[in-house]
């Protein structure tokens, strides 16, 4: 495996005695830019018009700030209560909703293979009650949710949905996304269950029922983040987000849904690096190429459809073990370039997260991030604040060009279905490469291979009590022995006879979680039809 100086999306390894500069995507920065390095025909229209370069709002956030969520979820529904009650009072606009490796992939608590995993990575969600529970207190017509699940989100939604009905609060008052991307999950994060046509399926059942029930839900994050943290560079992290939107809206017009009907509750998820002046480059060019996208390639009339509306991380994988009072600073700059760029939704990572689970110290202090990139740094003061720099504009132009080349390479082999094989080795060879620029110190990482202390900095960390788990598994155990174990089994029955046919999964879905059915037993019920997805070797 190699990185040649020719590539277009990766940088080449030349080694720390190089005098060239090149971004993580291997566009060679020069040492000064002029009105030459502009496109002859710049024409960035305005903020909150086609094509979008500046911006999907032509306020931006001198009319509101983008929505402040900071991710959490850990251990039992009742400590991620706690912690997102914490959050609402420190000023967090919006949850972000963290699920333990168990409820990503479908599994209940109960089930063997969950051991020593429960409440580990995020919170533990198996039924009705423990949603109820995690938003005891949470009035959900005053709060937009984000929920970071993949393979079973329609199944997760549908829980909210009906806590929300439970607190009087209708479907069409409920505000926030799930994350539904499951082509990343087949490329970047192995967190599936399902071959992708059934949950392509299930994708699209879930445009087709939020735009009847929810319509104020954004129904799929299409997300770039994990391609990033997989080890990306940031042309690869546009191209391949961008061709996974092409999928989705391809997949919903087969389905027999027309694109402006759905298009608008399109939501995408970008990773935040450390390079400010590419990161902000990547969101103007990402908005630009996906409204001509929409125009041109599905014919979208309603301009709600060709606004690329997202929300950005600040990069996990950019935080170190090492000196991590340092991840403070690199997060605050991620979230500069992210403002910088227009996200409407942003999160900054706790400084000790390369550890553990942020704790409530490392979260308040992330939040306090936000909160001083929104008041006191004079990025929202005015729209696109970088626009018209001969550096940040060129840098634009790069990268939409080489993005719009590796669509292209996606195209050819039939789509991002098609090319998962192809833009997993694309996204390793980046990977490694990043890996040798630190290991040669071409690329410094302060703190890990530059200005380096021997003394091992280990702060107090957040520990999930093994506790936790047993009382999880005993809940459970009780809520299943709690009710219409017949109608239970019917509905399961109902849902595996749906899912052999071709009526939309999620009525079905929902009258099973209603009658007491667990999250694991219906996504059981829906792989005894699909099957599970095998990864190709």
């Amino acid at each position: 495996m190699s990185v040649t100086e020719d590539h277009r999306f990766i940088a080449p390894i030349v080694g720390p005695d190089d005098p060239r500069h090149f971004t993580d995507s291997g566009i060679e920065v020069k040492q000064r830019y002029d009105e030459r390095d502009v496109p002859e025909q710049l024409q960035l229209g305005e903020p909150g018009d086609f094509p979008y370069t500046r911006g999907v709002h032509a306020e931006m956030y001198r009319k509101r700030l983008w929505t402040m969520r900071q991710y959490a979820g850990y251990a039992s529904a009742r400590e991620s209560n706690e912690r997102y009650k914490y959050l609402l009072a420190n000023g967090s606009t919006g949850l972000s909703m963290a699920f333990d490796l168990p409820t990503q992939l479908g599994l209940d608590s109960d089930d063997p293979r969950c051991l020593g995993e429960v409440g580990r990575t995020g919170v533990a969600i198996d039924t009705i009650d423990d949603m109820r529970t995690a938003f005891d207190g949470i009035p959900l017509d005053r709060v937009s949710t984000s929920m970071t699940i993949n393979a079973p989100a329609s199944v997760l939604l549908l829980l909210y949905q009906l806590v929300g009905e439970e607190q009087g609060v209708a479907s069409q008052q409920l505000r926030g996304t799930v994350q539904n991307d499951i082509l990343k999950e087949y490329i970047a994060r192995g967190n599936f269950i399902y071959p992708p046509a059934g949950s392509m399926r299930l994708t699209t059942d879930l445009f087709a029922y939020c735009r009847e029930h929810v319509p104020r839900w954004n129904t799929v994050s299409i997300s770039g983040y994990h391609f990033r943290e997989k080890g990306c560079s940031a042309v690869q992290e546009v191209a391949f987000t961008l061709s996974s939107g092409i999928a989705y809206v391809q997949a919903a017009i087969d389905a027999g849904l027309a694109v402006d009907d759905f298009a608008p509750r399109l939501a995408f998820f970008f990773n935040g690096h450390n390079n400010v002046f590419q990161e902000v480059a990547k969101f103007r060019a990402a908005r630009k190429m996906w409204a001509q996208i929409m125009r041109e390639r599905f014919g979208a009339k309603d301009e709600k459809s060709l606004k690329l509306r997202f929300h950005t991380q600040t990069g996990g994988v950019t935080l170190t073990a090492q000196q991590p009072e340092n991840n403070i600073v690199r997060v605050a700059l991620q979230g500069f370039a992210a403002v910088c760029g227009g996200t409407q939704s942003l999160h900054t990572n706790g400084f000790d997260e390369a550890l553990a689970l942020p704790t409530e110290r490392a979260a308040k202090i992330a939040l306090r991030t936000q909160q001083i990139i929104g008041h006191e740094s004079g990025a929202t003061d005015t729209v696109d604040p970088f626009a018209g720099s001969y550096f940040v504009e060129a840098l634009t132009a790069e990268i939409e060009t080489r993005a719009s080349e590796l669509i292209a390479k996606v195209d050819e082999l039939g789509g991002s279905v098609e090319a998962i094989a192809f833009i997993k080795n694309e996204i390793e060879e980046s990977a490694w490469g990043y890996q040798e620029r630190y290991a040669q110190g071409q690329d410094v990482v302060v703190g890990v291979n530059k200005y380096v202390d021997e003394a091992l900095e280990v702060q107090d960390l957040l520990r999930v009590d093994p506790a936790t788990e047993r009382a999880q598994v005993q809940r459970l155990k009780a809520f299943k022995a709690d009710r219409d174990q017949e109608l239970a089994a019917r509905r399961l029955e109902q849902l595996r006879v749906a899912a052999r046919g071709d009526e939309n999964l999620l009525p079905p879905i929902r009258a099973a979680l209603k009658d007491r059915c667990s999250m694991g037993e219906v996504c059981g019920a829906m792989r005894d039809v699909f099957g599970t997805y095998q990864p190709q070797l």
